[in-house]
């Protein structure tokens, strides 16, 4: 008699067709998400909150962790390179799925070939802040004015070369016939830092981060890059308004390693949209001025797709590489 082992039963359920048995014996294990930010910033606040949400229905921890540098590839490398059984996550935003293939000459992970797409989050709409270092740039108006003044003499933050963050601001200062002076930094949070004490000028970045600073009124909104009005940011006009057209933020998806089964994949889909649900994820994206927008796995796959032409074609015309 052929003695019935947890392989023989995975097996079997491989040949009859049936997922219920991989399933059930998923997860097993802590899961992690690999967030590829430092601690403090939107991808890590997100990370957490998802996580949180996601432990009791998992079953099973889940924990985040922190691998930053390169634009978020060095933890997109790790989770690229993770044992496909679901137990590694990866939130992946924008910047690492369809901005750094092109702006990375040596990039050590493939956006569509190494990763199984599992839900979009949320879209993060920007807002344009500026700091006490200049006091005098109350509105969009006066900060071109300053541009135009001299060359390079405004500062702007971001959270590294080729972010969107520094293309945004690259296609605005095209726009405008300005030159201003990029200061990237290793991730958001030390960038909300870097203008709140004044060694850097401006800073576009998601909404929520850019209310947290402007609240004590050291720090202020002149414009949100989305197509109206925020709620977080009520009577501060959209660029639009000043003729650019530009409306730029960030969008955040939930991602395993190729190769992951597709039952895996799909429990953590439902995972993914019941965890949306949960208090703790609602007011974090309330708070940051969120429009949450799970979607399947396929969908997920078509944007990246779609936003690689878009954001490789920006790349390619401001000229925004590591080298």
């Amino acid at each position: 008699m052929m003695k019935m082992t947890r392989r023989t039963l995975l097996g079997a359920a491989t040949a009859m067709g049936l997922a219920a048995p991989a399933l059930a014996a998923y997860p097993e294990r802590t899961v992690r998400i690999i967030s590829g930010f430092p601690p403090g910033g939107l991808n890590d606040i997100v990370a957490r909150a998802m996580g949180q949400a996601l432990t009791p229905i998992l079953g099973q921890s889940v924990v985040v962790e922190n691998r930053a540098g390169a634009g978020g590839g060095i933890g997109a490398a790790a989770a690229a390179r993770a044992t496909p059984d679901g137990h590694t996550l990866w939130m992946g935003i924008v910047d690492t799925q369809a901005i750094n293939p092109f702006a990375y000459r040596d990039l050590q992970y493939d956006p569509q070939k190494d990763f199984a797409p599992i839900s979009l989050v949320a879209r993060f709409p920007f807002a344009l802040v500026v700091g006490p270092s200049q006091p005098l740039i109350t509105s969009f108006p006066a900060l071109i004015a300053a541009a135009k003044a001299k060359d390079d003499a405004i500062t702007y933050a971001s959270w590294g070369v080729a972010s969107t963050p520094h293309l945004a601001m690259e296609r605005l200062c095209a726009n405008q016939g300005v030159k201003m002076l990029h200061v990237p930094f290793t991730g958001q949070a030390p960038a909300m830092q870097a203008i709140i004490a004044g060694q850097v000028d401006i800073f576009p970045l998601p909404a929520g981060g850019a209310e947290s600073m402007t609240r004590d009124g050291k720090t202020r909104a002149i414009a949100v890059l989305a197509p109206g009005e925020i709620p977080l940011f009520p009577g501060v006009p959209a660029i639009k308004t000043f003729g650019v057209p530009l409306e730029t933020g960030l969008w955040k998806a939930i991602y395993a390693p190729a190769r992951t089964p597709r039952p895996i994949i799909d429990q953590l889909n439902q995972a993914v949209r019941q965890a949306m649900t949960a208090p703790v994820v609602v007011d974090v994206l309330r708070q940051q001025g969120a429009v949450p927008e799970p979607s399947t796995p396929e969908a997920l796959f078509e944007l990246g797709r779609t936003e690689m032409i878009a954001w490789g074609e920006v790349v390619r015309s401001t000229g925004a590489m590591v080298n």
